[in-house]
C-alpha cells in the first residue's frame, strides 16, 4: 500500500533527532518518535520500523501523519492530554490540612474522610466533594499528625 504522507527530514532535523536518541535526558516516548521518524525517512515500511521499534505499525502511521501535518518538532511532543479540572485548588487544600490536624467534632474520638467532607461543605469551602477526594487529596500531602497515618487519625 502507497504510504500517503512522505517524511523527507531536512539536515538539520536528521541532526536533532540523531542527538535525542543518542542523549538519555528525553523522555522515553520522545526517543521512539525520533527513532521513528528516522527510519521513516529512510523509506523502510511502516511494519519494518513498527517491528524495529516494537510498536504497532499504526503507530508509525499517525506518527508520519502527524509530522508531515504539525511538524517535526511536534511530533515528537505528547498533545495535551483531557482531564477535569481539580476540585480543590491551594487554599482549599490548605482549609482541608488545617481542618484534618484540627481536634475532631465534639463526640467524636478523630476525622473521617465523611467528615471532613461534610465540613468542607458546612464551611462552604467548597460546593460539594466526596470522601474520596478528600482521601486522595489528603494522601499527596505530607502533613500528617501521626508518623505513619493516612494524615486525618490521631494516635
Amino acid at each position: 500500500m502507497p504510504q500517503q504522507y512522505r517524511v523527507s527530514l531536512t539536515a538539520a532535523e536528521r541532526r536533532d533527532l540523531s542527538a535525542i536518541t543518542r542523549r538519555g535526558n528525553h523522555p522515553a516516548r520522545t526517543i521512539s518518535r525520533a527513532r521513528a521518524l528516522l527510519l521513516t525517512d529512510r523509506r523502510l515500511a511502516d511494519a519494518e520500523v513498527a517491528t524495529a521499534l516494537g510498536v504497532h505499525a499504526r503507530t508509525i502511521q499517525r506518527l508520519r501523519r502527524r509530522a508531515c501535518e504539525v511538524g517535526v518538532r511536534a511530533a515528537l511532543e505528547d498533545r495535551p492530554r483531557p482531564g477535569g479540572t481539580p476540585k480543590l485548588d491551594g487554599p482549599q487544600e490548605a482549609m482541608l490540612v488545617a481542618l484534618a490536624c484540627s481536634d475532631p467534632p465534639t463526640g467524636r474520638s478523630h476525622w473521617t474522610m465523611q467528615l471532613l467532607a461534610e465540613r468542607l461543605v458546612e464551611l462552604e469551602v467548597v460546593e460539594s466533594i466526596s470522601d474520596e477526594t478528600v482521601r486522595r487529596t489528603l494522601k499527596k500531602t505530607s502533613s500528617s499528625p501521626g508518623a505513619n497515618s493516612s494524615g486525618v487519625f490521631r494516635r
